[in-house]
């Protein structure tokens, strides 16, 4: 079996649900803060470490033959699990415009934390270390994103998102 397989549940995720969860979720979706600096750089490194993932997986195959296959499964379903639910939470933010209801109140960054999920996964049923470090690319520049939506969030919430920061962590 190919690989692409495994993007469908994540596309029909962040393209479908977002649009009968909320519709602004779509535009929010898509938003992407300014960047600065090597935040530029890290913004076309994610762009075409993304694509990268994305084509490759139509070129890989599905290994079951393995006891890695099954771990993979495992974290492949909750990465899954974990981006319909964050894209729910996203799509419904307080008044002020910031997430922090459901996985929001653990995570700064739920979207991207169930993606590396989901991509580990994803290298486990491939068994592939190209894979592998095509995602780690990914995850890297992803590191700088969040920097520069911090800072905007920063700029755009003031002291409110700062006290999320307090009490958020970025990651887990």
């Amino acid at each position: 079996m190919i690989g692409s397989v495994l993007l469908i549940p994540m596309l029909l995720i962040r393209y479908g649900l977002p649009l009968f969860a909320d519709k602004n979720a779509v535009k929010r979706l898509a938003f992407s803060p300014p960047t600065k600096g090597r935040e530029r750089i890290a913004f076309i490194v994610y762009q075409v470490s993304t694509l990268a993932v994305l084509i490759y997986l139509f070129f890989v195959k599905i290994a079951v033959d393995s006891v890695m296959f099954y771990i993979g499964a495992l974290l492949y379903c909750t990465g899954i699990l974990l981006y319909a639910l964050s894209i729910i939470d996203f799509a419904k933010p307080s008044g002020q415009g910031i997430n922090t209801n459901g996985l929001y109140r653990f995570s700064r960054n739920p979207i991207y934390m169930a993606f590396l999920i989901f991509l580990l996964g994803c290298v486990l049923i491939t068994g592939s270390s190209v894979l592998f470090v095509l995602s780690a690319i990914f995850q890297i520049s992803v590191h700088w994103i969040i920097l520069s939506e911090e800072r905007w969030c920063l700029s755009e919430f003031g002291e409110e998102y700062e006290q999320y920061m307090k009490k958020v962590r970025r990651y887990l």
